[in-house]
């Protein structure tokens, strides 16, 4: 997918609360080996690095455009590459990723292959967003799956892979992991209007729908889209609260 960082920092204040609370999930130590998982454009893997003192840190990114900010911020113990998450390798101490697993597939095969990645006594701190569920999300599917959207689809419709919390739990315990840690957490933010919530998922959970779809029906899909979300939103401003999953794990020495 085409990212655009300037889009995607527009609510940098409202993303930035669940990594912190992701950040007080990590067990601090120092010179140990990090890989953070979808980097973006670094200024949270930074964040990272500066939490752990003479560690090497390693922040993966399948967006040339967010690697392009993120290169900017390398310096001795920081580096940046572009990888998919899924095709990552080596061994770490600390396996970390903010918000974006979730445009992964098959998490019941993703979360046993990340865990092999860890060194004896390495932990994994993974936050996501669960938000799938919520009706801003599932009206994108319904308007995806009416014409002329769904032929010019051929009938596609994102299904999120992200799995319950009992499912990551039992997949930890399955891989060998102790000190498991699994919880959601919901951030009741407060937008504007309905255009706010438009721009906010404009640069998430809409460009999957904007990168198949013919160029010519972008602002079509869009007008029918922000007409459901002011029925569903008829006030200002607008309450949307947002749904997180949070895991954390430690394996063996």
């Amino acid at each position: 997918m085409s990212w655009n960082p300037e889009l995607y920092h527009k609510f940098q204040k409202e993303r930035f609360a669940p990594f912190q609370d992701l950040m007080n999930l990590i067990v601090v130590r120092e010179g140990i080996n990090v890989l953070d998982l979808g980097c973006g454009t670094g200024e949270l893997t930074q964040m990272v690095s500066d939490k752990l003192p003479r560690s090497r840190v390693l922040g993966l990114d399948s967006s040339d455009n967010m690697l392009e900010e993120a290169s900017q911020k390398s310096r001795p113990g920081l580096t940046f590459e572009l990888c998919p998450i899924e095709k990552a390798e080596g061994k770490w101490d600390l396996v970390f990723s903010n918000a974006a697993i979730q445009w992964v597939d098959n998490h019941k095969e993703l979360i046993p292959k990340l865990t092999t990645l860890l060194n004896p006594n390495g932990q994994i701190a993974i936050q996501m967003p669960a938000n799938h569920n919520h009706p801003t999300q599932t009206i994108m599917v319904e308007i995806a799956g009416q014409e002329p959207y769904r032929s010019a689809l051929g009938g596609w419709q994102r299904q999120w892979p992200v799995l319950s919390i009992k499912e990551y739990a039992e997949l930890l315990y399955e891989c060998g992991a102790k000190e498991i840690n699994v919880f959601e957490k919901i951030y009741p933010h407060v937008l504007q209007d309905v255009d706010a919530i438009v721009e906010w998922l404009s640069g998430t959970a809409l460009l999957p729908y904007f990168e198949r779809l013919p160029k010519e029906l972008h602002n079509d899909f869009v007008a029918d889209y922000k007409e459901r979300l002011c029925n569903l939103y008829p006030e200002v401003p607008v309450f949307f609260p947002y749904q997180r999953i949070f895991f954390s794990a430690r394996w063996p020495e």
